[in-house]
């Protein structure tokens, strides 16, 4: 029988709002624990939440990104269910009317477009964290994390593959970057996806589906999708029936496990929550967020193709992450080449952090330093092999350009005595390759070149060079 795999997924993703959805604790990283936390986003009694407003206006800007319809009559329900990070013992999140739907995303697969729609986008407050000792002698609970703001992306089950859901994530989180609405980062847990998987034979009606829960690594969620599809085709073609239930991912092992029956929404007892407002999004609202949307990464590709000049293959690689895309453009601007900023960046710039593993959110480096160096090398005050070691120095010890260049001598040498005399001093002491060149054998052109830039040092110029000895090997 042949079978097909069927996808849907919920992505969370927290926002980067300074403070809380609901009061106006820090949402930074970190802390020592329980100390980004007040009465309010620790359920004490008798407190109240109160609207973060960026929170609706960052809901929105990714609606209108990702086509969606805004809904003009949101609100907040109370959703029902017991946790120990979750103080409170309900969330507030959105049921009944999710402030986006009925939008998509556009993805290319091995060279083919696909629409992946959007069901809704609902805003809602973060649980805290368990931690757990390793010892094995309880779970302790930090409640920094209780109330970050949240938005949840619900796709309809239109994938197909792992590879889908992969393309779908990485626009996705490309999106996010780009409206600067959230870090992305996944290591800390600012996006996670649950993954909704059946497994029907081919145009039947939909199967029992699986949750697998929180993954926050692009990888794990290709194994798990793999493994899951694996083990509910194997269920089924023994004859036996899958469980709707929600399942957690062990990356080390590669299995997934059961953790609980999966809940359905009558299990929360939602009902509207009574300490909040409805929402009311006006028409100048929308059209507010509409015109201060920032430009989104394919965008930019565009833009540095038809106005920059710039190769599409190098506009993918200077797009691929906001921080890159930021530092591309500051270059660019303040040395006026674009296509010599372009060069650095997905060359040597990319080079540099693969070796030092620095993700692209986290590189830093002085655009302005950059930018002389290229003004430096296209004036030919230095030369590749000494801007190479210039642009290193810069990003490892962010050194000031002039004072290195000085300090190593790696100054360009345009004199015309020091080169003749260095191209002399060749000749002479190479004699047999200088006649083997004027006999016709002229590969040995690049040795004989090698060691007259070898003897100018680092700041050797080689177009001065080259023809000094050109001109000296015509003359015998």
């Amino acid at each position: 029988m042949k079978w097909e795999t069927v996808i849907g997924l919920e992505v969370h993703t927290e926002l980067s709002t300074k403070s809380k959805i609901f009061c106006g604790c820090t949402t930074a990283y970190g802390g020592e624990p329980n100390t980004h936390v007040c009465p309010v986003c620790s359920g004490m009694p008798g407190t109240l939440p109160v609207l973060n407003r960026a929170v609706p206006e960052y809901a929105m800007r990714l609606g209108v990104a990702l086509n969606c319809e805004i809904t003009r009559h949101s609100k907040f329900d109370r959703k029902n269910y017991f946790y120990p990070d979750l103080p409170n013992a309900y969330q507030i999140s959105q049921l009944y009317a999710p402030i986006c739907r009925n939008g998509y995303l556009e993805i290319e697969i091995e060279g083919e477009k696909k629409k992946i729609r959007i069901h809704e986008i609902h805003m809602e407050q973060d649980a805290g964290k368990l931690v757990h000792d390793p010892r094995g002698n309880g779970s302790f609970m930090d409640f920094n994390r209780c109330s970050v703001p949240l938005l949840e992306i619900v796709s309809e089950p239109d994938f197909k593959s792992a590879d889908e859901v992969i393309a779908y994530l990485e626009k996705l989180r490309e999106t996010l970057l780009y409206l600067d609405i959230s870090d992305c980062k996944m290591q800390e847990g600012s996006i996670r996806a649950d993954v909704n998987l059946s497994i029907r034979a081919s145009g039947a009606e939909l199967g029992v589906r699986t949750e697998t829960k929180n993954m926050n690594s692009f990888k794990a969620i290709a194994r798990a999708i793999e493994y899951e599809t694996e083990r509910q085709i194997e269920i089924l073609e023994d004859g036996g029936q899958v469980v709707q239930e929600t399942r957690r991912w062990d990356d080390e092992k590669g299995i997934s496990y059961g953790m609980r029956s999966k809940e359905n929404a009558q299990d929360y007892r939602y009902f509207p929550e009574p300490d909040l407002l409805p929402l009311y999004i006006d028409d100048a609202w929308i059209e507010n967020v509409k015109s201060n949307m920032p430009e989104l990464a394919y965008q930019k590709r565009e833009r540095y193709i038809r106005d920059l000049g710039i190769a599409e293959s190098s506009a993918v690689v200077l797009t691929v992450h906001k921080n890159i895309s930021n530092l591309f453009e500051a270059v660019s601007k303040k040395s006026s080449q674009p296509q010599e900023a372009a060069n650095l960046i997905t060359g040597e710039i990319m080079r540099l952090m693969n070796n030092a593993n620095i993700l692209p959110e986290d590189l830093s480096i002085d655009a302005d330093k950059l930018s002389v160096l290229i003004g430096f090398v296209s004036g030919g005050k230095i030369n590749r092999n000494a801007y190479k070691e210039t642009v290193e120095a810069v990003f490892t010890d962010n050194v000031d350009p002039e004072k290195y260049i000085a300090e190593k001598g790696l100054a360009m040498v345009s004199d015309n005595n020091a080169v003749i005399s260095a191209v002399k001093s060749v000749l002479t002491e190479n004699s047999e390759a200088a006649d083997s060149w004027r006999t016709g054998k002229t590969q040995v052109f690049g040795f004989l070149m090698g060691q007259v830039m070898k003897k100018l040092g680092k700041g050797g110029n080689p177009e001065i060079a080259k023809k000094a000895l050109e001109d000296a090997l015509k003359e015998r």
